[in-house]
């Protein structure tokens, strides 16, 4: 597997965009500036986020989420796309 990020990646299990062994290496999530650690899902070409509103869970035990939009930037943690090693 390659080092490049997808443009789509989710961390639900049951997504077609999960992938765990991608997951597992770290992923870096930077949306408008800022890093993101509640990301859920990630979309870069679309340019929107699903962000984890506090503690809350739906029916089904997944975190509750919002959809925003805006600038995203996505790396693999530790290969010093971020500038940090």
């Amino acid at each position: 597997m390659s080092d490049t990020m997808p443009d789509r990646l989710s961390a639900t299990p049951g997504s077609p965009f999960h992938d765990e062994a991608l997951l597992e290496k770290g992923i870096g999530i930077r949306f408008n500036g800022e890093e993101r650690t509640n990301v859920e899902e990630y979309c870069i070409s679309e340019g929107w986020v699903r962000l984890a509103v506090g503690k809350t869970l739906d029916r089904k035990g997944r975190p509750m989420t919002i959809k925003v939009s805006g600038t995203v930037e996505a790396w693999i943690k530790g290969t010093g796309e971020d500038g940090k090693e």
